[in-house]
């Protein structure tokens, strides 16, 4: 098995979902994580707002928008196509007409 990172990227943050939509949203997540449970590595957290960007240069805070990071889950796939298979069911890309999911590869050391 290859380890897959997906990073979250949307227009809709945590703090601007209504409390009495919350508990749909995260439902839909349980939902999401449960049918690839035997392959989760970890369920990631979402990302809050006003990260740092550093360079050689300075560092500067990322502008929060469609396209900073929102959050990230990380599992075990046997491939690239498992793994877009597995993130094109992102309730991310249902809720967000914005919603992203990058799906990169963890290269071993």
């Amino acid at each position: 098995m290859k380890k897959f990172v997906f990073v979250f990227y949307g227009r809709v943050r945590p703090e601007d979902i209504k409390k009495e939509d919350m508990q749909k949203v995260m439902d839909a997540w349980m939902a999401w994580f449960g049918s690839f449970k035997d392959k989760m590595v970890d369920g990631g957290n979402p990302l809050a707002s006003g990260a740092q960007a550093v360079t050689a240069k300075g560092v500067k805070t990322i502008a929060t928008g469609a396209s900073s990071a929102k959050g990230y889950t990380i599992i075990n796939a046997k491939d690239m196509d498992e793994a877009v298979k597995i993130a094109k069911e992102c309730p991310v890309l249902k809720d967000d007409d914005e919603g992203t999911v990058h799906v990169y590869e963890a290269l071993p050391m």
